[in-house]
């Protein structure tokens, strides 16, 4: 009965963390891809990188680093990074990339 109750509590929170998780990915790409249409870049890919579990100052939050490439002309890449801490963006990094002329 105990042992029951305990596997039924620890599914729920492992699929909450999954459903979080998920839910701050989408929101990190949305980001993403908003941030590089307003410096005008070509967005390439975005991948998930690390992440832990902390609530030093607040509710339980997963920070997760996600890795972006991007390019300015098509031909050439950059990669940068963004962090989001729970449902928020926290840091975002883009390294120094030629700017076209007449964009």
């Amino acid at each position: 009965m105990i042992s029951d109750l305990l596997w039924i509590l620890l599914i729920a929170v492992a699929a909450s963390l999954f459903w979080q998780q998920r839910r701050q990915s989408e929101l990190a790409r949305g980001f993403i891809q908003r941030r590089c249409q307003q410096v005008d870049v070509q967005l390439i890919s975005i991948a998930r990188g690390s992440h832990s579990f902390g609530w030093p100052k607040g509710p339980l939050n997963i920070q997760t680093r996600y890795y972006f490439e991007f390019s300015v002309n098509g031909l050439d890449c950059y990669q940068g990074y963004a962090v989001m801490k729970g449902m928020r963006i926290q840091e975002m990094y883009m390294p120094a990339y030629p700017v076209i002329e007449g964009h």
